[in-house]
């Protein structure tokens, strides 16, 4: 993990993240969509693993059948409850979608722990394993890519 200096702050990291971003071809307008996309695959990971207080825990869950999702709460005393909530997750893999349709040797990754980035992007090119010339599982090696993200 990278150490910030003492001159590092949120305008320098904000102007290295564009900058990295305009680097594999995305205009501001593009980098700031999948930054928000981002935001909210991340919040979605949270609430997916849950949260809770004294009185009951909830989380996203998905049908098994429809795989709709839902909010289930689970009160400490008494039945669950459900209800039916937007699917959030889809609408930002669409406009992830939409955003690299124009960029075709690019690829992202959504990765799924809520204690990290939910969102890398990169070039193909950066994939293949040296020596074998073959194309590396993205899922092991995301992080050779760009971490949509201004931390």
């Amino acid at each position: 993990m990278k150490t910030l200096n003492r001159k590092d702050n949120k305008y320098t990291r904000t102007i290295r993240f564009f900058d990295g971003m305009a680097n594999l071809g995305f205009t501001r307008a593009e980098a700031d969509t999948l930054r928000k996309a981002q935001m909210t695959l991340h919040r979605w990971n949270e609430l997916e693993c849950g949260d809770g207080n004294d009185h009951a825990s909830w989380s996203i869950e998905r049908d098994e059948v429809t795989g709709k999702p839902y909010m289930v709460t689970h009160p400490r005393s008494g039945p669950s409850r459900r209800h039916r909530i937007a699917d959030r997750e889809a609408g930002a893999h669409k406009r992830i979608a939409a955003v690299l349709a124009t960029h075709g040797t690019l690829w992202s990754y959504h990765q799924t722990d809520p204690r990290g980035c939910a969102l890398y992007v990169g070039r193909v090119a950066d994939l293949i394993e040296h020596g074998t010339g073959k194309q590396a599982d993205l899922a092991s090696c995301y992080n050779r890519g760009i971490a949509v993200v201004v931390g």
